[in-house]
């Protein structure tokens, strides 16, 4: 419904910029991470910088690899999927899955981590991202291929 002014044009406008814009932020956190720990420093040599050093705790060493290894593929298919906005909430539950494990694995190894530096920011995007209605995304892929099947 348009009201004087045109203002239900532009608050949809303004809902439409913001998602997009947090979207594409965090998207781009994450795939170029992604980018950077696969095709740059490499999945082994990121589970032998992160990961490992968890080998004194509880957790067994091969979930120690295992999740070292799959962590940048994740980031960069979970990444990619925010980026672009093709089945944004698989890839917000991909990204959030990591976010999860990154703030156990802090924990364990330095109960006072300080989340508002990598975490909190990363979450709020997220967040807000996954809690505003899918019609407010009029810039994504999915956005454009319902209208391309409509």
């Amino acid at each position: 419904m348009m009201s004087a002014g045109g203002k239900s044009d532009h608050d949809a406008y303004a809902r439409a910029l913001a998602v997009f814009l947090a979207r594409a932020v965090l998207g781009l956190i994450f795939f170029m991470a992604g980018v950077h720990k696969v095709f740059v420093q490499g999945a082994i040599a990121h589970a032998e910088q992160w990961f490992l050093p968890f080998k004194d705790t509880f957790l067994p060493v091969w979930s120690l690899w295992v999740t070292g290894v799959s962590v940048p593929f994740v980031e960069l298919v979970g990444g990619l999927l925010v980026l672009v906005g093709y089945r944004t909430r698989l890839g917000l539950s991909m990204l959030g899955a990591v976010l999860v494990l990154v703030t156990f694995g802090h924990l364990l190894h330095e109960p006072l981590y300080a989340f508002h530096e990598h975490v909190i920011p990363r979450l709020a995007l997220a967040l807000f991202v996954l809690g505003a209605p899918s019609a407010w995304d009029r810039w994504s892929l999915d956005a454009w291929l319902a209208r391309r099947r409509a």
